[in-house]
């Protein structure tokens, strides 16, 4: 066994079934995807855009059965890292936790920086600026990573408190915006079949025109579902309460998701005043309910996006600290460590902070931008290699006594799962935009596929078995 899979402390099974539910509900955040990407919304397919969030809804649930069938009988850290290393090969388990590693750092990095840009800006009245919002995401991400290394059952507190705000938000806006609409007569429901600004767009339907980038902003929220499986070692029972988990964050998530934005959408007084704000949301409460309740709202909102960030940011370390712990990642004998005291991966934390700081201070506003969209593209890989990957081994994996099991649909479920990721890339890569955002993940996986041929040379032995496995995840299948 190599020196980094020595004995160590060990996580802390902490995570009741409510907070592992909490915690994909908060990676997902309706209120953060929104937020982020409603107003890319209104530019490219308008008003009527809001009915492809069902489509991504129903597709992302497909996937998510598929993921929660393998978190019902693999419980580690890793997630798909782990799944791939021990029922394919250590080797195609690499290039999982690789770029689910990249997605997750750099999601951290997006929703820290929509916090400050979209949301805590507009709280203390400040005007749109983007050096500022850059130093506001910094501290943001230090105060992160401070609640994130400090205790697991503090981070499920925090956790679960930002969703219940942000289930609360959800449901007020809904109800408190269509009342107000109704009583002041400026509901406009035939927002939900308008074009808006992208009316004249000759391109509306074709092949990655408008209509079909409004898809981005169903497939940039409904992603993350499986952070659940990331924290897998720290919850209680997780056979049971993670798969409940995945599959319950994403259905939730749709469905408060789809309330929210046909309210936000019919209470638009002024599509294309709405569509150029900075922040078309926070124009909307304001527009409707008033100053005052424009900040109630903000800081509840605010919060909500903190937790999620929380939770991106202590799934990315979990990432980092699973493959550092088998000797496959930089530093591993840093980051695959466990705090004595407070049972979390510190350095691993730091890690992400690090990136984070990197990517603030040295990459200019519009190459931050193409990151981030490209960031976009890496989840859709990930869940069709997890999607292939459940086809070609699903035989070999045991049936747990009153675990998650799709029975006979598994089959019918992973082939439309299949079919809908196939759909969803193609949304992400031909819009006339996408190049640089596809370059650049294909920058991240030459980056990765070099330092896996330098990871084989200098230690040759680390890829031929899965190290730590005991025998109830041996049970799960091998190949």
């Amino acid at each position: 066994m190599d020196e980094t899979t020595a004995t160590r402390p060990p996580l802390t099974r902490s995570l009741g079934g409510f907070q592992v539910f909490a915690i994909s509900f908060a990676f997902i955040s309706v209120v953060v995807g929104v937020f982020a990407t409603y107003g890319e919304m209104l530019q490219t397919s308008g008003p009527l855009g809001v009915w492809l969030w069902v489509v991504v809804g129903a597709g992302q649930t497909l996937v998510a059965l598929v993921v929660a069938q393998f978190a019902a009988r693999i419980a580690l850290s890793g997630s798909s890292y782990q799944w791939a290393s021990r029922l394919a090969s250590p080797r195609v388990g690499w290039f999982f936790g690789w770029l689910s590693f990249w997605f997750l750092a750099i999601a951290v990095v997006a929703i820290a920086n929509a916090l400050a840009s979209q949301a805590v800006m507009p709280l203390l009245g400040m005007d749109a600026d983007e050096d500022v919002a850059r130093w506001l995401t910094l501290v943001i991400l230090a105060v992160q990573a401070i609640l994130v290394v400090v205790s697991t059952r503090l981070l499920g507190m925090v956790t679960s408190a930002a969703v219940a705000v942000e289930l609360a938000i959800v449901a007020v806006l809904v109800v408190v915006l269509l009342v107000v609409a109704l009583v002041t007569g400026t509901v406009h429901p035939q927002n939900l079949v308008s074009r808006g600004v992208a009316e004249a767009d000759p391109q509306y339907f074709a092949l990655g025109g408008g209509l079909m980038a409004g898809m981005l902003m169903g497939l940039t929220t409904l992603v993350g579902f499986d952070s659940a499986a990331n924290l897998a070692e720290e919850a209680k029972d997780p056979y049971r309460a993670v798969p409940r988990a995945i599959v319950g964050s994403v259905v939730a998530a749709a469905v408060a998701g789809f309330a929210f934005l046909l309210t936000l959408t019919v209470s638009i007084q002024d599509v294309a005043a709405v569509t150029s704000d900075p922040s078309p949301v926070a124009a909307i409460i304001r527009g409707q309910l008033g100053p005052v309740w424009e900040l109630i709202l903000l800081a509840g909102i605010a919060f909500s996006m903190f937790g999620a960030g929380t939770v991106v940011l202590a799934a990315a370390a979990r990432q980092a600290f699973a493959m550092a712990r088998d000797g496959r990642f930089p530093a591993s004998r840093l980051i695959g460590r466990v705090d004595a005291r407070t049972r979390t991966p510190i350095f691993a934390t730091l890690l992400i902070v690090a990136i984070g700081c990197v990517l603030m201070i040295a990459l200019p506003g519009e190459a931050l931008l193409q990151l981030i969209i490209g960031s976009t593209i890496l989840p859709a890989l990930i869940y069709a290699g997890v999607v292939v990957l459940y086809l070609a081994v699903r035989r070999r994996l045991e049936r747990r006594t009153g675990g998650f099991s799709l029975g006979r649909a598994e089959v019918p479920v992973a082939v439309a799962a299949l079919v809908w990721i196939a759909l969803a890339l193609l949304a992400l890569v031909t819009p006339g935009d996408a190049l640089v955002p596809v370059l650049i993940v294909v920058g991240l996986i030459a980056v990765g596929g070099v330092y896996f041929l330098v990871l084989l040379r200098l230690r040759p032995g680390v890829m031929d078995e899965q190290p730590g496995a005991d025998d109830e995840v041996s049970r799960a299948g091998t190949p």
